[in-house]
């Protein structure tokens, strides 16, 4: 629980720095004017949006799941908060076009990250392991 309730602040505050951060790019592109509503719809969207990006992980914190499971259940959970979020907010276009293109994106993006996550964690194991043999 403890955990949970730490990675849930950090993702809130990274959602809130992203929400800063894309205000000022926007603000800095030439807007005179930030609508209000808009504003706080997507500021309480990056909020959201932090927070089970930052809590979803803890799926991999199940030891007695195994990693195919734990990728699924993590992949699954953030895909359909992510695109309801992102429909819902206006994020991405509700058409047919926009949805399979911002799918392919979000997949290889996914892939990416989830490659990059195992590799690094294998070649930390085999340090560790290496390290044990030499003692």
């Amino acid at each position: 629980m403890k955990k949970f309730l730490f990675q849930s602040v950090m993702g809130i505050l990274f959602g809130a720095f992203m929400a800063v951060l894309l205000t000022n790019i926007i603000y800095f592109k030439g807007a005179d004017l930030l609508d209000g509503q808009l504003f706080l719809k997507n500021s309480l969207a990056c909020l959201f949006c932090g927070w089970f990006f930052s809590v979803t992980p803890l799926f991999f914190e199940i030891k007695s799941l195994k990693l195919p499971l734990q990728t699924a259940l993590h992949f699954v959970s953030v895909a359909i908060l992510y695109f309801i979020l992102s429909f819902s907010v206006g994020w991405i276009p509700f058409n047919l076009k926009s949805a399979l293109l911002f799918a392919g994106l979000f997949l290889l993006i996914y892939a990416c990250i989830w490659i990059g996550f195992y590799l690094y964690f294998r070649n930390e194991a085999k340090k560790l392991n290496d390290d044990l043999l030499r003692i």
